[in-house]
């Protein structure tokens, strides 16, 4: 929940792969890569605007603009990929991870493997292209029209589709899941997103939803791709300030986990494992597979013997497990740059902390790391030095034109941390200021060799200018709680995928704190009002220019430190057909198993 990037194709697409994700997430594992879930990974590509013809061209005004329907675009989308028929059905799909799921309730997901699977058992409103992460009617939505006022969308739901338990999905679902959405109580971290983005919404009649944007957006179709659809007789008579901690969502009470996507909640054993069943009755491409099953592991290690000794289908990759895999027989290993970025963020919230209220701090510390020496020695080149937000899929990446240059120099480090007013008055070799030292406790997510490697390494470099860390991993859902529900941290590590749009205000944002991904209490309304420039601007040369700006922005206040960009690794069974691992993840439904 939040994130992606590239290539386009000729309308739009955004979150689904063979799942159906939120439009940027947070990043569980393998130095923040969406690696812990090769299935399915968020995002959406920054190609076409929703506001285009299927050239790619803009439509002038008056015109009625028409998505492709999902049959058009299935063929199309199964032409290019070659997809072959399974010449078997039936199997289990087996994939890991080093951390565990949030919640059951796809509204109250925020990173990456949990959207995966909850992607797999609630369909969202749209659903994404498999080749470019771009919005695409593979979701509830068969197709839809855009009103020659540019901001009315008709929505118009597969008649087909039925929840798990038979029941009928409707527009009155979708209407439901619009107001839980909507709803600040409900604690989603898209909430900002889809209020800044949508003036209103109705349902038509069963099958037929109109939204209404606040305005014209290209962002918009992406604005709207953590709409996951819950069912109102499920849930109905469930406050929403009670969705968060309700057995329906913690897995207490697993007979609310209703959803309409291609496979059924079957268990889950909480720190162990997840399994779902194929959905027999799935209004679109039925599973090939009997099952799906996420297995959770104690660390990387762990999963990597897992893979060697065939009790796996598939595996996110650190570097350093590459050369005891490759070659192996029967397992492939490819890898690809992502949408993704590692950063570390700052509690700016004075209540919380006084510690980095001034810039100068945060710049200092982005000079006294060697990030050449963090891809180089610790990723393997699996990645790249980031220059500013933008990712290098990214249309708007733009490593030039990104000041200043963070490169290592503890001295300017120093230098700034004295300007600032810290300096080691009392010989410990830790600055202070004012009776208060530069030590706080910094978090980051457990199970990852490769995090380990770099806290300990930004823990050393960080002394060397007077900067005391104490490390502090933790499992992901602890690590969100430190940081988003009650956001009482110093510092924390994490990964982050963004959507298509690139536009980054759902982590920057001032409105974002608590209702988005702004888990650092950052505000700067110069840079809200370019975020807003850019979600109207269908050009994209143009809207590209803006989030230039926009990233030199953030690179000046460093209200994070994006450290590098990602390139996700993914080792996987050979006896996988259809299996097509990328930025956009793989449509699972369609992964058959050889014998």
């Amino acid at each position: 929940m939040r994130g992606p990037r590239i290539r386009s194709f000729g309308w739009l697409a955004a979150l689904l792969v063979a799942v159906l994700l939120a439009p940027t997430a947070r990043l569980v594992a393998q130095d923040g890569t969406p690696a812990a879930s090769p299935v399915a990974s968020p995002g959406a590509s920054p190609a076409a605007s929703p506001i285009a013809s299927p050239e790619g061209s803009p439509v002038a005004q008056g015109e009625t603009i028409q998505s492709p329907t999902r049959d058009q675009l299935r063929a199309e989308i199964d032409a290019e990929l070659g997809y072959t028929e399974a010449a078997r059905q039936g199997g289990t799909f087996i994939d890991s991870g080093v951390a565990d799921i949030q919640t059951l309730n796809p509204l109250l997901s925020e990173e990456v493997q949990t959207g995966a699977v909850m992607g797999l058992i609630y369909d969202t409103l749209l659903g994404s292209d498999p080749r470019t992460g771009q919005p695409a009617p593979l979701g509830l939505a068969d197709r839809w029209e855009i009103a020659p006022d540019r901001v009315t969308y008709t929505f118009f739901l597969n008649q087909n589709a039925t929840f798990h338990d038979g029941v009928d999905v409707t527009s009155e679902d979708v209407v439901f899941s619009m107001d839980a959405l909507a709803d600040e109580a409900t604690g989603s971290t898209y909430t900002g997103t889809f209020n800044n983005a949508v003036a209103s919404y109705r349902a038509i009649d069963p099958d037929t939803v109109e939204l209404v944007a606040t305005e014209p957006l290209v962002s918009f179709l992406y604005d709207i791709g953590a709409l996951y659809i819950v069912p109102k007789h499920i849930w109905g008579d469930v406050p929403f300030d009670q969705w968060r901690t309700h057995p329906g969502s913690t897995g207490q009470d697993t007979s609310m986990v209703v959803g309409s996507g291609p496979f059924k909640f079957q268990e889950w054993r909480q720190g162990e494992s997840v399994t779902l069943a194929r959905n027999d009755a799935f209004y679109g491409k039925v599973p090939n597979i009997d099952a799906y099953s996420l297995r959770i592991w104690p660390d990387q290690q762990q999963v990597v013997n897992a893979l060697l000794n065939d009790e796996l289908d598939t595996a996110g990759l650190e570097p350093a497990d590459v050369s005891a895999i490759e070659g192996t027989e029967g397992i492939v290993v490819t890898d690809y740059p992502t949408q993704s970025f590692t950063y570390i963020e700052y509690n700016l919230d004075p209540a919380v902390t006084t510690l980095f209220q001034d810039a100068r701090v945060r710049q200092a510390l982005f000079y006294a790391m060697d990030r050449e020496s963090i891809v180089n020695d610790i990723l393997l080149g699996y990645g790249e030095v980031a220059q500013g937000t933008q990712p290098v899929i990214s249309y708007a990446y733009a490593p030039d034109r990104i000041e200043p240059q963070y490169t290592y120099d503890p001295e300017r480090a120093r230098q700034l941390l004295a300007e600032a007013g810290w300096t080691d008055t009392n010989g410990n070799g830790t600055v202070d200021r004012e009776g208060q030292e530069m030590a706080f406790e910094y978090l980051y997510p457990a199970g990852s060799p490769t995090n380990d490697q770099i806290v300990a390494y930004i823990q050393d470099a960080w002394s060397q200018v007077g900067v005391e860390i104490t490390p502090r991993s933790l499992e992901f859902p602890a690590l969100i709680e430190a940081t988003t529900t009650t956001p009482t941290f110093a510092v924390a590590q994490y990964g982050f995928n963004w959507d298509a749009s690139f536009i980054q205000d759902a982590m920057f944002g001032c409105d974002q704190y608590q209702v988005g991904f702004n888990d650092m209490r950052y505000c700067n309304p110069q840079l809200d009002e370019i975020h807003n420039q850019a979600r109207r601007e269908f050009d994209e040369a143009r809207r590209a220019d803006l989030l230039i700006q926009a990233s030199n922005i953030v690179n000046q206040d460093v209200p994070v430190m994006v450290t590098h960009f990602s390139q996700e690794i993914v080792a996987y069974n050979d006896r996988l057909q259809n299996y097509t691992p990328g930025p956009w993840g793989t449509e699972l439904p369609y992964v058959w198993i050889q014998e």
